[in-house]
């Protein structure tokens, strides 16, 4: 039987760790249950990760990298609206298609603003500089100013957050896919009067004198 990758067997250990965290915390993710979970013996868990915190040093790069991967999918290079609009809709299903990875992602930044304060805000800091280099690369185009996009990670953020703790308290998939378009539609207001606001301020051109 061929041996499998050391780089496979981190990856399922990883993926392990979220569905374990996810069900017990932080503090009931031991060795035994994430080697169970991965089907896998202690003594692999022990051969791939140095310690329970390398492997968690992972989990959090797993995390992060899943949250660029969203933000990245989101920049379809078109208007500020239609992708901020994009990037909060796919976060929101990100969560909704695996609420181990919401969990997971929620008790991670609570342990580590506890326990390693930097490392929790890494990767909320993370996300959010990949939100605003896609938004910045879409205002540029559009002729839409730095300082009217900054702020549109923050927002997005915070509503996938607000959305991710009702789904994760109620579990209910088809009322969320309702708060959805509710989160969406306070997204588009919001950002609709931000973008107005701005255009309104732009100093207009004067006509040419007629002949």
């Amino acid at each position: 039987m061929a041996r499998i990758p050391v780089a496979q067997r981190r990856r399922e250990l990883v993926e392990a760790a979220v569905e374990v965290i996810s069900t017990h915390g932080i503090d009931g993710a031991t060795t035994r249950r994430i080697a169970d979970q991965a089907k896998a013996n202690v003594a692999m868990v022990h051969y791939c990760y140095d310690s329970k915190e390398d492997l968690f040093a992972d989990v959090f790069e797993f995390v992060a990298g899943r949250f660029r991967e969203v933000i990245e999918q989101s920049d379809p290079h078109t208007t500020v609206l239609e992708t901020a609009q994009a990037m909060l809709r796919g976060l929101m299903e990100c969560y909704c298609d695996s609420p181990s990875f919401a969990a997971t992602t929620i008790e991670l930044i609570n342990w580590a603003r506890r326990q390693h304060g930097d490392r929790g805000i890494a990767v909320y800091d993370q996300a959010l500089g990949a939100g605003l280099e896609a938004m910045r690369r879409v205002a540029a185009a559009e002729g839409v100013a730095d300082e009217v996009v900054e702020d549109i990670p923050y927002v997005v953020g915070a509503l996938s957050d607000g959305f991710a703790i009702n789904f994760l308290t109620y579990g209910d998939r088809e009322a969320a896919d309702a708060l959805m378009d509710v989160t969406a539609s306070v997204l588009e207001s919001w950002l609709s009067a931000r973008l107005g606001s701005a255009a309104a301020k732009r100093p207009r051109r004067k006509r040419a004198a007629s002949a």
